[in-house]
């Protein structure tokens, strides 16, 4: 056993998974540490849900180590509560039926566990559903049970993979102010591609793309690793490659820093908005038709796509 940093409580080093000739997780290496929200973000296929299963015990590492508050080994199962993307439940069973039976496979005594499922339903908004079989739950009710059943036995570590899916806004609301209040007392994993999601609730962040791990950082600062200065987004209607291309090249004598999509350009400069009304000239002297303009500040969704040339969704 190597003893690691007491603030550390799971330790990855040069983590891979391979998939006969496929390596889903090549070389990972990070450190998340006690009572942070930790995101980690990547496009779909980047190699998350593997590390999210290797990290639970699902899958064995092909390479590398995980170790749980400075020790490796296999003892760490019950340190987590993980609410994966897709919701696991008893149709047949009330929301609280479903705690105590899941409290029971845990081993946590009668005394113990009733007050802690009522307490746990309380907090997610689900109190006035306690005797509602699961089935008959709205999908927000039930991602929030999900999420219920990942705290039942009090574990040390929470991994929610895509906590938001389905949410309406009142109950997105009720899980972030959730996880915000929760990150204070445990360690949060936070897998999503909700970028709005990331910025407001992470600590650090850790971007990855093809099972490498691209950037770690808090969101500001991988905010700046693009540089300082506003991002104009202006959305052609009637764009197609050659002319988006054309627009391009016209408009790079106001910045070099562009990004151009199907039907979109993405123009960085700290005073591009004094250059607003010529880029307008020129969009109409070449015939395009410009449905909306936004002037904002980086993004998150701006460094992935800085990194990798891709949308985070793609």
């Amino acid at each position: 056993m190597n003893l690691i940093s007491s603030d550390t409580t799971i330790s990855i080093s040069n983590l891979k998974k391979k998939f006969g000739d496929f390596t889903a997780v090549d070389g990972l290496s990070f450190d998340i540490h006690k009572n942070e929200i930790f995101g980690l973000l990547g496009p779909n296929g980047a190699g998350k849900t593997t590390t999210i299963n290797m990290i639970c015990g699902l899958l064995p590492p092909s390479e590398g180590t995980i170790s749980f508050n400075g020790y490796e080994g296999n003892d760490h199962k019950s340190l987590i509560g993980y609410c994966p993307q897709e919701n696991i439940f008893y149709p047949k069973l009330t929301c609280y039926e479903q705690l105590l039976f899941i409290g029971q496979m845990y081993g946590i005594a009668s005394k113990t566990l009733k007050p802690k499922a009522l307490e746990l339903l309380e907090l997610l908004g689900l109190r006035e559903k306690t005797d509602v079989r699961a089935n008959n739950l709205s999908g927000g009710m039930k991602r929030r049970l999900n999420i219920c059943l990942a705290l039942i036995h009090d574990p040390e570590i929470l991994i929610l993979d895509e906590p938001e899916a389905g949410l309406d806004p009142q109950s997105r609301i009720l899980v972030r102010d959730f996880i915000k209040a929760s990150g204070k007392e445990k360690t949060i994993i936070l897998t999503t591609h909700n970028m709005d999601e990331a910025d407001r609730l992470a600590d650090r962040i850790a971007i990855i793309d093809y099972g490498k791990l691209l950037l770690l950082d808090t969101p500001q600062n991988l905010k700046k690793t693009i540089g300082e200065g506003d991002i104009l987004e202006i959305i052609i209607e009637n764009a197609n490659e050659n002319s988006i291309s054309q627009f391009a090249e016209k408009v790079s004598s106001f910045s070099q820093n562009i990004k151009k999509g199907s039907n979109y350009l993405l123009i960085k400069h700290p005073n591009i908005i004094e250059h607003l009304p010529a880029i307008k000239n020129i969009a109409d002297i070449s015939g395009l038709l410009i449905s909306e303009i936004k002037l904002r500040e980086n993004t998150l969704e701006d460094v992935f796509i800085h990194l990798t040339g891709r949308n985070l969704r793609s």
